[in-house]
């Protein structure tokens, strides 16, 4: 009894619905302006009807399964009049591959809440119309190709929370009229051209902000002061900034921000000293002051810290390293700073703590004191010539060249050693929740096309750099070959061909390649190229870093794609050749050979090998001799009266000739001189 009533209460339920969804329509004027907004954007399979469903809203055909990068949604409210009247309040195109423009207004749809166009081909300027959508709540325009000025007619938009145009060729500065946007939540602008500073209104006026990203904008320094009037703020990432430094210590982070997560301010020019009040951020769990120009010891009142990971590379912090960040089981990077050195200092502490390059070096030169610390012997072979190294694959020998394997997982703060190189990896994926992170990667999907295939299979990742060390060189002019190929996008026309992969990279601290983009330089996905570099080793070493500098997608094809990406390392001498001798070997071998040579004249010379003997009784002195008197008649016969046939030559102290002695032995008779006239023979 209690099914069917279920069963029928179902039906009706399904039926009401129904009838509810065949009565309520979109008025003629959203139908049209949806047809036109189509049209604009390129969006050439919209047939719309003028129903709209209420609930999952949609005017078109479904996809086969729901891919959070690719959506297709008009998105409408049918509790108007009665639910008898729909309004579009969400359009969501993503991943389309759309390539038209922005339409000109959308005041014809006049409830729209949200317009999302992220991952098309989207191209041209936003028009000043939108800031008459008043009841705009967000704008989502990443990852596209629209440029131009922002419109200062968006101040007009009293609701809107969310304001996302990263990966983009915006211009111009941020407008002035944007200090007006008191209820902006989210701002993103990474990835851009701006020009200008950042305005102060941003942490001043914006007083529910969130969330806010300017990475790699093409903003300038100094940042702004924070205050404390932000109690919703819980991410602060800034990096790359042009322009003037921040002095950090007058840099006012009121310690009362209770939702504080992530504070990111890499490569910013902050300088000074990060102040003891820091240690009161006990919600932060990403703190990230890389690449900058902070100095003074790490106070220890940041041992208070409830971190998750601490980035403090390439700053020139010193003093000691603080006991509690050597004691800490969380990822601490602090390579590349200028620490105080201890005997016992290594490069790594258990796989978390990153101290390479952490200790300060007398001009900068020779090998790094963490590696001579625990290898007093680390160069007591021969110099090397050349290295070449797989980066993020195993072992493998290509046109008769072994690649080393270079398969370590690493992490946000590793430091790796193999037998004459090492690696230096910092930083963290950031918008991608898998928190096993790889920081290289096996291709299984882009093909690779062109020679030596083999080489570009996997590659090293990193988010933030990527630093390759190699040491125990021979000094000499090398060749540095970079190989790369783009094997995280494709080249198709669907989102995942829209990626942009942006870095920079420095040999012996000198930016060689600045906006280096695989895909761009090689005309598309899976196509191997190679940088050939010439370097200088005059200390033994060579570095090579690989640096995110911001700019690029990060997003595509899923959040989390982003920071260098290289393929192989191929390290040698030109001028090299393999069994060939090196002038110091050379003058060693001559040196030992001179010495042995006297050594043994001396010892022939002791034992009297090479005096002269005084009489031929010294000479014969120990022998017994054994011989034979002939006479000059029986030299004659045996010579055959010294027939010229029997003389075999002659030199300095005469001829000589040969006898034949009682027919079964031959005699020689050499430097003998002939007088016939006296019948004799001089020998």
């Amino acid at each position: 009894m209690l099914f069917l009533r279920l069963f029928f209460g179902s039906i009706f339920i399904v039926c009401c619905l129904t009838t509810l969804s065949n009565e309520a329509s979109l008025p003629n004027a959203e139908v049209e302006a949806l047809e036109s907004i189509g049209r604009t954007l390129g969006k050439t399979n919209w047939n719309f009807t003028g129903t709209c469903i209420q609930g999952n809203g949609r005017l078109d055909q479904p996809s086969p399964e729901f891919n959070e990068s690719y959506v297709d949604n008009v998105i409408c409210d049918c509790s108007f009049n009665n639910y008898t009247t729909c309004h579009v309040i969400h359009i969501l195109l993503k991943g389309q591959g759309l390539s038209g423009t922005l339409p000109l207004n959308l005041t014809s749809l006049p409830f729209l809440q949200e317009i999302d166009l992220t991952r098309n081909y989207l191209n041209g300027t936003i028009p000043p119309g939108w800031g008459s959508s008043t009841r705009l709540i967000k704008i989502v325009l990443e990852n596209n190709g629209l440029s131009g000025t922002l419109p200062a007619a968006l101040r007009d938009l009293p609701k809107i929370e969310k304001l996302h145009l990263g990966s983009n060729y915006f211009t111009g500065t941020i407008p002035e009229t944007f200090a007006s946007l008191t209820s902006l939540k989210e701002f993103r602008i990474s990835d851009n051209n701006f020009t200008g500073q950042i305005p102060d209104f941003i942490f001043r006026n914006w007083t529910n902000l969130e969330k806010i990203y300017i990475e790699g904008s093409g903003l300038s320094g100094p940042i702004p002061s924070i205050n404390a009037t932000l109690l919703n703020l819980t991410y602060i990432i800034i990096s790359d900034l042009n322009g003037a430094e921040t002095n950090f210590t007058q840099l006012v982070i009121d310690a009362t921000l209770p939702k504080l997560d992530r504070l990111m301010m890499r490569s910013c020019n902050l300088i000074g000293e990060i102040p003891a009040s820091f240690g009161t951020f006990t919600s932060i769990k990403i703190l990230d002051l890389s690449f900058n120009r902070l100095t003074g010891e790490i106070p220890n009142q940041l041992s208070g810290l409830n971190f998750d990971n601490l980035f403090l590379n390439g700053n020139n912090f010193t003093g000691s390293v603080p006991q509690w960040l050597q004691k800490t089981n969380e990822k601490v990077d602090l390579s590349y700073n200028n620490f105080n050195d201890t005997s016992e200092s290594s490069c790594q502490i258990s796989k978390t703590v990153n101290l390479f390059a952490s200790i300060a070096r007398l001009n900068n030169t020779g090998i790094v004191p963490c590696l001579t610390n625990q290898d007093v012997d680390i160069c007591s072979s021969e110099p090397l010539h050349f290295v070449h190294i797989n980066c993020g694959g195993r072992e493998i020998t290509v046109n008769g060249t072994t690649y080393e394997a270079d398969i370590d997982q690493a992490g946000p703060s590793t430091f790796y050693r193999s037998t004459n190189w090492a690696f230096s990896s910092t930083g963290i994926f950031l918008g991608n929740d898998n928190t096993d992170d790889n920081y290289f990667f096996d291709n299984g999907q882009v093909s690779v096309n062109g020679r030596d295939e083999q080489l570009y299979k996997n590659a090293r990742l990193a988010p933030s750099s990527l630093t390759y060390y190699v040491f125990c060189l021979a000094n000499a002019t090398y060749l540095v070959n970079l190989h790369f190929a783009e094997i995280q996008f494709t080249n198709d026309r669907n989102y995942s061909s829209l990626g942009r992969r942006i870095f920079d990279v420095y040999i012996q601290g000198e930016r060689v390649l600045k906006d280096f983009n695989i895909k761009e330089k090689t005309g598309g996905a899976g196509i191997p190229t190679v940088e050939p570099i010439n370097a200088n080793v005059t200390d033994g070493t060579l570095e090579i870093r690989f640096r995110w500098t911001g700019k690029g997608t990060t997003s595509i094809p899923e959040r989390g794609i982003y920071g260098p990406l290289i393929s192989a390392i191929s390290i040698f001498d030109p001028k090299y050749k393999p069994g060939s001798i090196s002038a110091a070997a050379v003058v060693g071998i001559v040196a030992g050979v001179v010495f042995a040579a006297l050594l043994i004249l001396g010892i022939l010379w002791w034992n009297g090998c090479l005096r002269r003997k005084s009489t031929l009784e010294q000479d014969l002195k120990g022998i017994e001799l054994q011989t034979t008197s002939f006479t000059l008649r029986q030299i004659k016969a045996a010579t055959n009266d010294f027939h010229a046939s029997n003389k075999i030559g002659e030199g300095g102290f005469g001829p000589s000739t040969r006898a034949l002695w009682q027919k079964a032995r031959w005699l020689l008779l050499s430097s003998y001189q002939l007088d016939r006239s006296k019948e004799t023979v001089s020998l």
